[in-house]
């Protein structure tokens, strides 16, 4: 495991999603707040390890700009915006909530509030079904709900969901935590009212590779190639092909790829009832004694 690699992409991680929490979003189009994000992550050294996600109000996750997107953010919005940076594969996975109506700052901190009550019992050996719990439980006294269906994953090389599940339930079985290894913990909350579920959403607008075998289309064949040199195994999302491609063609020869199995989509995920959700996040990786959150502002 490299924890150098690790650490360096916590430190950036962080960095931005501080500049994120701070700075006023109001006006600005979903596309310029990921432009803006994800040149930030470029801008210092690294490489998004997935497009940045500004997923508002009722959708908790999986939404990112289409190309000159022009959704633009109001003074009642609640955004998550989720950021990963990746250094040699390696990832560092964190989000923040932003939201200007002080009515749903109780649904913000309470994300915050679970997710720090998770990094404060983290070391190797502890199970992640007691994680789930104590995220549970904290959501519970504040009046709010955890979303069941939503967890945190641990980390691999090129891999941001890597096989383990980390629950913002408590649940029966799971794994213990050990030291040579990356996670992901992130609480999402909703309100009373909510389902406590997501479903899939209609809009599919990030996308990975799930395999390299070719097409016989020549050009599609030729963003499959240009999608491995530039992601890997990451996702990536159309603004950033359309570098190389017109919008048009990049959305048909995606849509071929999507066809032929080699490319996946991955749906909006919205609260059952469209209630309202905020997440909080942070990557780290248990020692002996605690924690090493790669992603906390102090580290």
């Amino acid at each position: 495991m490299q924890i150098e690699d690790y650490i360096k992409a916590g430190k950036i991680a962080s960095e931005v999603r501080e500049m994120v929490r701070v700075k006023d979003w109001i006006g600005k189009s979903v596309y310029e707040i990921c432009e803006e994000v994800e040149n930030e992550i470029i801008k210092r050294g690294a490489k998004c390890a997935f497009p940045v996600n500004a997923s508002i109000n009722e959708i908790a996750a999986h939404y990112t700009a289409e190309p000159n997107d022009p959704i633009t953010i109001t003074d009642s919005d609640l955004v998550k915006i989720d950021l990963g940076v990746q250094i040699n594969g390696f990832i560092a996975d964190t989000a923040v909530t932003v939201c200007y109506d002080p009515q749903y700052d109780g649904l913000v901190q309470t994300a915050e509030s679970a997710l720090e009550k998770a990094m404060s019992m983290v070391k190797v050996g502890v199970k992640v079904s007691d994680i789930g719990r104590a995220i549970e439980t904290t959501i519970k006294q504040m009046g709010f709900k955890p979303i069941a269906n939503l967890s945190g994953h641990s980390l691999d090389k090129y891999t941001i969901h890597a096989g383990k599940t980390i629950p913002n339930v408590w649940s029966i079985g799971g794994f213990t935590l050990s030291g040579d290894s990356a996670y992901a913990c992130e609480p999402f909350v909703t309100t009373s009212e909510g389902g406590g579920f997501v479903r899939n959403g209609k809009i599919k607008n990030i996308f990975a590779i799930n395999s390299r075998k070719k097409t016989k289309n020549e050009e599609a064949d030729k963003l499959l190639d240009f999608i491995w040199e530039n992601f890997n195994m990451l996702p990536f999302a159309l603004r950033w092909i359309t570098k190389q491609w017109e919008e048009k063609e990049a959305r048909e020869l995606l849509d071929h790829l999507i066809k032929k199995k080699t490319v996946q989509a991955y749906p909006v995920l919205v609260e059952i009832h469209e209630q309202r959700v905020a997440q909080a996040e942070h990557t780290f990786i248990p020692t002996e004694t605690g924690v090493t959150v790669t992603t906390s502002s102090q580290s």
